[in-house]
């Protein structure tokens, strides 16, 4: 087993995490034009903790997804040994289960405490932090202690050169590899100009490597600039975030590349990666800058689709071709998963290839309802449902026992809910009994809950059963750390 040489922090060229701009094709067109080290964007713990981590086949790149399937982190291999996780914590342990959580697929973890915007300082995140060292102590230890990653945090400067000093010696003894110094206070602005002398005092009064941070808008105006920067502040390294965002060809050592080459490469990665066009649209826009009044523009303006803003561009062509080779690579993964599920699949189980419609179902009755209640009448036990998640495409499937035996839809459902109701209808339709569609007529269970002698009913998310049993099973394939996850506060 190879293993790799942990994150180096010293005469490096870092793109600096940016909201809504550090996503996986900016952080990768920023390693193509010579950045050392790429930050993702600020993710919140919390939020986090609510992924769960699956490997996107298609894609080729891991995925940290949401409960309502939205990807939240995504990377890929190519980066894996040069991203930072930057994550918006106030908590140790939540911090913690967040980094181990993500830890296979990162180089190192950054603490946030420099952000100034009430999105982050509401939570006592970001630059609220500043004013609590004690918290940022406990947060920094537990990483260091915790993980095996190198951990860094980003700050920003206080009022007193003197303050700003004694921070940094107690954030330096808690272990971190480095620390990104932001050489404003948390109420100034970029147009404030940058402090390079507090920059260089912390610089000097610490052993681990200085991060400047801050120089795009009075020194960073091309490659050489960099130096500049650096030498001005005393720093190990310098990160970079408006004059990367604006064009990250800044990294490139012979200069900018054409504007239009950087922003068709920026395209091809966004397509390349599935990246959401809002998301494109807003990263384009602030590389166009003035030039959004122009016919493209407008154009980029007006796109309200990935496809649109390849025309936009001119890409048309690339987008067709790009999405029918993920197409068909898709269609291949799926055959040979069904394959796979053909040679594997329990003789005994009973298929039919059905989906749940709520639409042919009275308001608050489901054919889990049903079986339920057949099983009560048969003096069964209740149904056991074992439901599946496949990575590929993060779509369920569900089985279902009843009196010993196994029923389940060869169709793979969105979510666990509806791969459960089409487990339910294959069982009922096996028995030849009624499963409680509008098709059916009258409907006994309908006209029990008119003369409230039955138990209650839960109407949840499709209308759930009589009684939700205590003993389904959920088991979920995806790659997922094993962790203590802390509860999070109500």
């Amino acid at each position: 087993m190879t293993v790799n040489a942990p994150l180096c922090f010293r005469g490096k060229k870092i793109l600096a995490p940016m909201v809504r701009v550090g996503t996986l094709p900016m952080r990768l067109l920023a390693l193509d034009y010579g950045a050392d080290i790429v930050y993702c964007e600020e993710l919140i713990d919390i939020k986090m903790l609510q992924c769960k981590r699956v490997v996107n086949e298609v894609l080729e790149t891991v995925d940290f997804v949401a409960p309502n399937d939205r990807v939240v982190f995504r990377t890929c291999e190519r980066e894996r040994e040069r991203v930072v996780f930057q994550m918006g914590s106030a908590d140790a342990e939540r911090a913690l289960a967040v980094a181990k959580l993500v830890e296979s697929d990162v180089a190192g973890i950054d603490i946030n405490m420099g952000c100034p915007k009430e999105y982050s300082t509401k939570g006592g995140m970001g630059a609220a932090l500043l004013s609590d060292p004690d918290k940022i102590e406990s947060i920094l230890t537990t990483l260091v202690k915790g993980i095996c990653k190198p951990i860094t945090c980003k700050i920003r400067i206080l009022p007193s050169v003197e303050d700003t000093v004694n921070l940094v010696k107690r954030i330096e003894k808690t272990g971190i590899a480095a620390i990104a110094v932001h050489g404003r206070k948390k109420e100034e602005r970029p147009q404030h100009p940058v402090h390079c002398d507090v920059i260089k005092a912390i610089s000097e009064a610490v052993s681990i490597p200085v991060i400047a941070n801050g120089g795009s808008h009075d020194f960073i105006k091309e490659y050489a600039d960099i130096e500049t920067f650096q030498k001005a502040t005393a720093a190990s390294s310098v990160m970079i975030a408006r004059a990367a965002m604006w064009n990250p060809s800044v990294f490139r050592k012979e200069g900018f590349s054409p504007l239009k080459d950087v922003m068709q490469d920026y395209i091809k990665y966004a397509v390349r990666y599935d990246n959401h066009y809002t998301n494109t649209k807003y990263c384009l826009c602030q590389m166009l800058r003035e030039q959004l009044e122009t016919t493209q523009g407008k154009k980029l303006h007006a796109a309200q689709s990935t496809q649109e803003i390849c025309e936009a561009f001119e890409m048309g062509d690339f987008y067709e071709e790009t999405t029918a080779i993920f197409e068909a690579k898709k269609t291949s993964l799926e055959t040979k998963v069904q394959d796979e599920d053909d040679q594997t699949e329990d003789p005994d189980v009973i298929k039919m290839a059905v989906r749940f419609d709520k639409r042919e179902y009275p308001p608050q009755i489901t054919p889990k309802m049903y079986l339920l209640e057949w099983c009560r009448k048969e003096k069964h036990p209740q149904p056991v449902y074992e439901t599946v998640q496949r990575p590929l495409d993060r779509l369920f499937c569900s089985v279902v026992t009843v009196a010993e035996r196994k029923y389940r839809s060869s169709l793979w459902d969105k979510s666990k809910k509806l791969a459960e109701q089409a487990a339910a209808i294959v069982c009922l339709r096996a028995l030849g009994v009624p499963e409680g569609k509008l098709c059916e007529g009258e409907n006994h269970l309908i006209n029990k809950r008119k003369r409230g002698d039955q138990e209650p009913l839960i109407n949840r998310d499709h209308g759930e059963e009589l009684a939700e049993p205590s003993h389904k099973k959920a088991n979920f394939i995806e790659d997922t750390s094993d962790m203590n996850v802390p509860k999070m506060p109500r």
